[in-house]
């Protein structure tokens, strides 16, 4: 049996022991391997998998292990993570969980919102029979390595991994990258891979931000003076270290400005959730946010471009906590937007990007 290795790209193979032999004759003998599926696995940053103190530590103490994340000397860090970060932080940061936490499914949002982008996703490229698409946590679980070794055991040969971070940054999208390169190294048949890059200007993404903006600005009875763009900050230092992550925000922002035909005045960039002693991506939300109030600002709205989908991050330090600083210093009308999530614009969003991926594949 000599086999058709012009089949067409959608149809299912298996190399067998028969298969080898009818290449070259040889006394090959191994185990069946599916190919010729195509996998398209997409990735969030994590999620405990629960509030309790040991689900949080074991979260906290993965995501704040990674060299990516956190890039002192491990001689400095550790002293400090074990003997003081991972003994305080996961208490305080449960009970943050616990108010923003999916009830009716006992999961964290993230978890919830990053599933239903994987099934309408796999729904939305069901045309192309040979695509198969999965989800994954950076941090937690379902984990990268878990989900690549199931999507080749599937018979993907051929893997699009699509980091879900609009702009790039060392500390979010390369250390996905680094876990799914990790993976494939303990791998004797390797899928190939491909990594989604940045899409922080892509038309189809700053469009659906802006209209997610005027969508939720027309729901309410008063207009905001000005509407912050809040990012997830990281250090100084790894800006200057050549990260391109603060100049790709700004182009974010400045796009979805000038979209919306404003000046920039009425939209500014702001960076949020800013860790530890260093100096981060100024001008931070917390500080801008009490600062328009004490100047007398009464209305605002805070976007978060930057997260797919509602997190910790934006329900309760941005749709909480932050609305909280603002009216305890004089502001009225506080609204978070939510993140594109699954909505419809969304989608469109990952869509088109993972169809541009998969282009030559499919």
């Amino acid at each position: 049996m000599t086999p058709d290795w012009t089949a067409p790209v959608n149809s299912h193979m298996t190399l067998t022991d028969e298969t080898c032999r009818g290449v070259g004759e040889l006394p090959v003998e191994h185990p069946p391997v599916k190919i010729q599926k195509v996998g398209v696995l997409i990735v969030n940053l994590g999620t405990p998998d629960g509030t309790d103190y040991k689900s949080m530590r074991r979260y906290l103490k993965e995501f704040l292990t990674d060299k990516r994340v956190i890039e002192w000397s491990r001689f400095l860090w550790y002293p400090i993570l074990f003997g003081i970060v991972l003994n305080t932080r996961p208490g305080r940061v449960g009970k943050a969980y616990e108010e923003i936490w999916n009830k009716d499914l006992d999961e964290s949002y993230l978890r919830t919102y990053t599933r239903n982008q994987s099934d309408q996703l796999g729904a939305i490229l069901a045309e192309h029979p040979s695509v198969m698409v999965d989800w994954a946590m950076r941090y937690g679980q379902p984990s990268i390595p878990d989900k690549l070794q199931a999507l080749k055991d599937a018979g993907c040969d051929r893997i699009v991994l699509f980091p879900l971070y609009p702009q790039y940054a060392a500390a979010t999208t390369a250390t996905v990258n680094d876990k799914a390169f990790q993976a494939l190294m303990d791998m004797r048949w390797q899928p190939a891979l491909r990594t989604v890059p940045p899409y922080h200007d892509d038309p189809a993404y700053i469009e659906a931000i802006a209209r997610s903006i005027e969508t939720h600005l027309a729901t309410l009875d008063w207009e905001p003076e000005i509407v912050l763009t809040s990012f997830h900050g990281i250090p100084q230092s790894y800006f200057l270290k050549g990260d391109p992550y603060h100049c790709q925000c700004l182009k974010t922002a400045r796009l979805v400005r000038e979209r919306l035909g404003w000046s920039k005045e009425k939209l500014m960039p702001t960076f949020q959730s800013r860790f530890g002693p260093e100096e981060w991506l100024q001008p931070y939300t917390d500080k801008t946010v009490e600062k328009l109030a004490k100047e007398g600002v009464k209305r605002i709205a805070v976007i978060n471009p930057g997260f797919v989908s509602d997190c910790l991050e934006t329900l309760e330090e941005i749709a909480g906590e932050a609305g909280e600083i603002f009216h305890e210093h004089g502001g009225e009308h506080f609204t978070h937007i939510p993140c594109l999530n699954d909505s419809e614009g969304g989608m469109k969003v990952l869509e088109t990007i993972v169809r541009r991926e998969l282009q030559g594949w499919v």
